[in-house]
């Protein structure tokens, strides 16, 4: 078992609540960019069809991109309350300890590598 010990977690933590800021700041801020018509304005500059086509296609760009800020912004709280109830670094597929060279690549990943393979391959990793 690759337990972690409490200086790698203090600092893996740090890491997630820097990110949480940083996105939900990026978050905000995109949404106060929406709020301000940015897609009419985009639409308003358009002369044909295909300049509305390219605003549309702008406009679920940016959609699809707070779409992954907000998962991610997920991910990271979840692993949060994983550090406070003592679960974090636990695949939530298998219960097995995540490698620490995983969390520290990504310290809200949630699966470890074998069951994250299976998910990505369609197949059914073992639950909890």
């Amino acid at each position: 078992m690759n337990r972690l010990s409490a200086q790698e977690v203090d600092h893996l933590k740090q890491r997630l609540r820097t990110e949480h800021g940083q996105l939900r700041r990026e978050v905000a801020a995109e949404l106060a960019r929406s709020s301000q018509g940015r897609y009419v304005e985009l639409a308003g500059q358009v002369h044909d069809r295909g300049d509305e086509a390219v605003a549309d296609l702008l406009e679920d760009l940016e959609i699809a991109a707070l779409d992954r800020h907000v998962h991610r912004v997920r991910l990271i709280e979840t692993a949060l309350g994983a550090i406070d109830t003592g679960r974090y670094g636990l695949c939530r597929a298998c219960g097995v300890q995540i490698g620490s060279a995983r969390l520290e690549a990504d310290p809200a990943v949630e699966r470890c590598i074998d069951c994250q393979t299976a998910a990505e391959q369609g197949r059914h990793a073992p639950t909890l």
